[in-house]
């Protein structure tokens, strides 16, 4: 269960505590689904229309903008960004074994952006000519890290190193509470088989690790997520404005207020 489900639970849950206990059922079933209608409304359809809102400030008119893997608040900021007018190039970053980046691809080419696509080794490559970086968010932790696609770290690193600024969107229905300092505290484990299936196509194609199951000595680790310290993070975007990672808590904090 991902961290934005947990808070959507959480979030039913205090509703629940909080109605009438004299309430009908049926009434008590209708007021509830308002209430799951509002937090998708808020919290996350408009939540991200208010990011890309925001995010249009960030991109201007020459800027080589890279992003990787696959962001739905990131895809609709670019396309956005696009019908605005705005001229500007899409470096799009993946990795195997999921290359979610493809679909990213598809979508931008169709709508006319101008994009690049490499892989991750390739990243200190392609960045010398990026102005910007735009990421996605899994989670956002009360320490200010960011967990997010595995290999986000590597490109949040590589841009701070070459002094580029790192964008993250992420709606504040991803902040959680708990504190994580590395990638093995918590983290989800994919399907070892998608690391041994190396086809391209639809007819699967057998690779150097197929009957890796047969061999007592061979294990395999493919891990989804990583986790990015806030140093190289230079601003967040999110429904309440542009914030630091820093003020993560403070968000939380507000939030139980309400």
């Amino acid at each position: 269960m991902s961290v934005g489900m947990g808070n959507a639970i959480r979030h039913l849950k205090l509703e629940i505590s909080t109605m009438d206990i004299d309430l009908a059922d049926d009434d008590a079933k209708l007021l509830l689904c308002e209430k799951i209608d509002n937090f998708i409304r808020d919290r996350i359809t408009v939540a991200d229309r208010v990011i890309v809102s925001y995010g249009l400030q960030k991109i201007q008119d020459g800027d080589v903008i890279l992003t990787y893997a696959r962001s739905s608040v990131v895809q609709a900021l670019l396309l956005e960004a696009h019908a605005k007018g705005i001229q500007f190039k899409v470096i799009i970053v993946d990795s195997r074994p999921r290359l979610e980046g493809k679909g990213l691809l598809r979508c931008l080419v169709d709508a006319g952006i101008s994009c690049t696509y490499a892989f991750l080794h390739a990243v200190g490559f392609v960045l010398k000519d990026v102005s910007k970086v735009f990421l996605g968010a899994h989670a956002f932790m009360s320490n200010g890290a960011l967990y997010s696609r595995v290999g986000t770290a590597m490109v949040a690193m590589m841009a701070k190193e070459k002094n580029i600024p790192v964008i993250v969107c992420c709606e504040t229905y991803k902040f959680a509470e708990k504190v994580q300092l590395d990638s093995f505290v918590m983290n989800e484990q994919g399907n070892p088989d998608e690391m041994v299936n190396i086809s391209t196509t639809s007819t699967p194609k057998a690779g150097l690790l197929d009957g890796w199951l047969h061999k007592p000595d061979l294990k395999l680790l493919n891990l989804l997520h990583d986790l990015t310290p806030s140093k190289y993070i230079t601003t967040v975007i999110t429904e309440v404005g542009m914030i630091p990672c820093t003020s993560v808590p403070v968000i939380l904090r507000e939030y139980k207020q309400v």
